[in-house]
């Protein structure tokens, strides 16, 4: 099954703040969001508070995302950085 992949708009601002100093890091996270479309559910990510809302790091990045088999739909519902 594959999923389709929405992102939230207030994910889409954060992240459009991060393209200018960290193209390459931002690249690396839409990679990683992309392949979620082929498993929504891949080994480093972790349950945040239910099975379907999901938190997964990538380098400096992290994303949440929430899955909804209903719709075969991952919403990414926030994008944030460390350090």
């Amino acid at each position: 099954m594959t999923y389709a992949i929405v992102w939230d708009e207030v994910a889409i601002d954060a992240a459009s703040r991060f393209l200018k100093d960290d193209p390459d890091g931002l690249r690396q996270l839409m990679d990683a969001v992309d392949l979620l479309a082929e498993q929504p559910r891949p080994e480093g990510s972790a349950e945040y508070r239910s099975a379907d809302l999901r938190r997964m790091y990538v380098g400096r990045y992290r994303v949440m995302y929430e899955i909804t088999e209903t719709t075969v739909t991952i919403v990414v519902i926030h994008v944030g950085r460390l350090g």
